[in-house]
């Protein structure tokens, strides 16, 4: 038996769900069990006050700290103890199954603004979170932490298959069914379903599976356990390639040559090489290599011309589909215009720098997902300054910043290293 204690306001919230379906047959049958325990009743005030408003200041009021404390204390065997909070941990499939080993689990639901954070200094508390809507309090939270950990109690479910297979199991939506009848208002059946082929219909439901993943979840594949068979059935599902509207743009003026003056820095083989194999390997947009110098856009035309028309055409193809990608521009406004005309629409500028912005007013700089939905909307041309970084009048074309890659530790990283990161995180295999 797992045994649910709910520290709860309104234990009334519970009566009829804790009732219903499986979980009213799985109470009566003894595998689940639940108490109430109400902070209200061990308030010490003349009306049951149990919150107060915070120190320092703000709106809402806070959980007092002694009723929850009194609550939390009166369960004799609290086991685990959950506090339905949005800054908790993601409450997932997995965390289910952990919470369905224990024979006790406490679950906290919050009210106001929260609980006292001093809570969590006396008990030992995990705070979990079950999505990033926002409720009035941690009821509804709790049911679906019952809900999803019961369930995978043996004996909860008619068939243990059943739960196995169901959405997030595997780390995948779940596939679509269908049941009788076979037609319904002129939709059949899939028909490989109606085949008896059992391992082709295993075959489908995987890879509808996967498809409605990649279209509602595609965040969940980075984890998911995936074969060979899967890789290529992702593969051959059409999909939105937002990189595409993605273009690097690496300068070479103005950029900083020392902490205080700016000038122009020589062009670096391996960095249009690796620069553009990124570019292609993530289906972006035309590489530009800017240089103002003649004789620098020169030696990048005999390079590109070498590896895409010369001998190396031939004998390295791979590299020189890359190649074919990089555009010599001699401003960043020639390089801006020319994407715009590449894409038939202005493109939104962004400059990539490796610490945070000089000014303390300076807006909050970009996270990669803002740059990936900017390309879902038109192209972006994303500035990497070569020297020491770009120089103050190349941010000041560009509409926004990304954050720096190692904002929170030292940055060693090259300029392409730091394209290749940007790429991925912004990009991405399933966006």
């Amino acid at each position: 038996m797992t045994n649910f204690h709910l520290i709860t306001l309104f234990p009334e919230f519970f009566d009829s769900p804790l009732r219903a379906g499986l979980l009213g047959q799985a109470r009566q049958r003894g595998l689940v069990e639940f108490s109430f325990h109400n902070p209200r009743d061990f308030s010490a005030g003349k009306f049951r006050h149990i919150d107060d408003r915070p120190y320092g200041g703000g709106p809402g009021m806070v959980m007092q700290g002694p009723p929850v404390a009194a609550a939390l204390r009166d369960v004799a065997r609290p086991g685990r103890i959950l506090l339905l909070s949005p800054g908790g941990r993601p409450f997932t499939q997995d965390f289910a199954g952990e919470l369905a080993g224990e024979q006790d689990i406490t679950l906290v639901c919050g009210r106001y603004e929260g609980l006292d954070a001093r809570l969590g200094n006396i008990f030992t508390i995990t705070p979990a979170c079950v999505g990033e809507a926002v409720l009035n309090g941690g009821e509804a939270a709790a049911l679906t932490v019952i809900e999803a950990t019961a369930r995978l109690i043996p004996g909860f479910m008619g068939k243990a298959e059943s739960a196995r297979e169901e959405s997030f199991a595997g780390g995948l939506l779940e596939y679509p069914q269908y049941t009788r009848p076979a037609e319904l208002e002129g939709h059949p059946v899939p028909e490989i379903l109606l085949s008896g082929h059992h391992a082709r219909i295993a075959r489908w439901r995987r890879d509808k599976a996967l498809a409605a993943t990649l279209n509602m979840r595609p965040d969940l594949l980075a984890s998911a356990p995936l074969s060979r068979e899967d890789a290529t059935a992702l593969a051959e599902i059409p999909r939105e390639r937002p990189g595409r509207n993605l273009s690097f743009c690496l300068l070479h003026y103005p950029v900083m040559l020392d902490k205080k003056n700016s000038g122009v820095s020589s062009l670096t083989n391996l960095d249009i090489h690796d620069i553009a194999r990124i570019s292609r390997s993530y289906a972006m947009g035309p590489f530009y290599v800017v240089t103002p110098l003649s004789d620098q856009r020169r030696l990048l035309e005999d390079i590109l011309r070498y590896w895409t028309c010369g001998p190396a055409a031939a004998s390295n193809p791979d590299r020189a589909r890359a190649l074919a990608c990089v555009r010599p521009a001699a401003s960043l406004e020639e390089a801006a215009a020319r994407l715009g005309e590449h894409a038939g629409v202005t493109p939104r500028l962004v400059a990539s720098s490796a610490s945070w912005p000089a000014k303390k007013n300076a807006p909050v700089p970009l996270a990669p997902r803002d740059v990936r939905d900017w390309c879902r909307n038109g192209p972006v041309l994303l500035c990497f300054g070569t020297a020491k970084g770009l120089a103050r009048e190349a941010f000041a074309r560009c509409e926004g910043v990304l954050r720096p890659l190692r904002f929170l530790d030292d940055n060693h990283l090259s300029v392409r290293s730091a394209a290749a990161i940007f790429a991925d995180r912004i990009l991405g295999d399933f966006f």
